[in-house]
């Protein structure tokens, strides 16, 4: 591999000549810059980028520590996340918490050893020590899709609560009037914040939502199906079935097919975070959407600006309800149906 050094003796200059053409100094002639860029071109030089981070202070890499790899909502948001980081010049490491705390701070840990410029969090939990400390510590940090409530750091997020209010009137007006709630855990803001939303949206309507109807979930299928399975040993079963992400969502379907049962026919579902193949179940679902590639442009925007002195802004953006035919809808026309498709496109 080649050094500084040789690409020094191709050139014909000295190791600080290449230098400073390498970090773009202006004090070097055209014709140094010619030389050394043709050396580097022709040994296939590459910078060692610990080195040059220790002289800048800069490794021009942000850190990204995801709930779930295996949710498609933050698979869809890393990738967003990438492709802008991409686009404003930085690299991007990415963690996979796996919806433990003890993985997100492993992750966090890692990528401050790591000493990356910045660090994007969807948090797991209410935010442990580490987390924290990290926070007020100076760090360049913005939360995404959740946060940690009273921490002064940057929160790019969606607000589901029109959503789920369009989506309970929705169900009211197909003359449904037991509806449950599939939660997510109540230490995330996400958690909360759907639950809340769902009861205020029935209230409107003159509904209850009883304790029976709300069903601990961790943002898992496992537990979409644990939920649904005792949902449907009541003596009342409800109409509809709300889950407050798309995995637990896929484990109620299960959980209803296990049982010989039909959606919509025997009980309709619903679900937060709409993903692309939920179109293709039978019958397509009816989801709360989020603008999930926005978000992740956002954050990444955000904390650039963080790390590059410029004021950053927190940014909330509207999730939409996407009507399919889980809960009951009658099946559209081929000509409503296409001008649906071109509306979610």
């Amino acid at each position: 591999m080649a050094s500084i050094k040789d690409v020094a003796a191709e050139a014909g200059v000295s190791v600080a000549t290449v230098s400073r053409v390498l970090n773009d100094h202006p004090s070097v002639s055209e014709d140094a810059r010619t030389r050394v860029l043709a050396a580097v071109e022709t040994l296939g030089y590459r910078p060692n980028a610990v080195a040059r981070s220790l002289r800048t202070d800069q490794t021009r890499t942000l850190g990204l520590v995801i709930s779930d790899v295996m949710n498609p909502y933050f698979t869809e948001l890393a990738r967003s996340v990438e492709e802008e980081a991409r686009a404003l010049g930085y690299s991007v490491i990415i963690g996979n918490a796996d919806e433990r705390p003890d993985l997100q701070d492993h992750h966090v840990r890692t990528l401050l050893d790591r000493r990356i410029d910045g660090l994007l969090v969807s948090p797991t939990d209410g935010g442990s020590p580490l987390m924290l400390d990290a926070a007020r510590g100076g760090t360049p940090m913005v939360f995404v899709d959740r946060w940690i409530p009273g921490v002064d750091v940057p929160v790019v997020r969606s607000d589901g609560r029109d959503a789920v209010r369009d989506l309970v009137a929705h169900l009211h007006a197909l003359g449904h009037r037991r509806l449950a709630i599939i939660a997510g855990p109540a230490a995330t803001t996400t958690g909360r914040e759907r639950v809340d939303a769902f009861r205020e949206a029935l209230h409107a309507h003159g509904l209850e939502l009883p304790d029976t109807y709300i069903g601990q979930g961790d943002f898992q299928a496992e537990s979409g199906r644990r939920v649904t399975e005792g949902f449907l040993d009541l003596p009342e079963p409800p109409e509809v079935v709300f889950a407050a992400d798309n995995l637990m969502a896929l484990g109620a379907l299960d959980a209803v097919r296990a049982r010989g049962l039909r959606v919509p026919e025997d009980i309709g579902l619903a679900a937060f975070d709409d993903i692309p193949w939920f179109v293709h179940t039978d019958p397509p679902i009816t989801a709360v959407a989020q603008p999930t590639g926005e978000l992740g442009r956002a954050a990444v925007r955000a904390l650039v600006d963080r790390i590059e002195g410029r004021p950053p802004q927190s940014v909330t953006l509207p999730a939409r309800l996407v009507v399919r035919r889980s809960c009951g809808e009658r099946p559209a026309s081929p000509e409503s149906a296409s001008a649906q498709n071109r509306s979610q496109s």
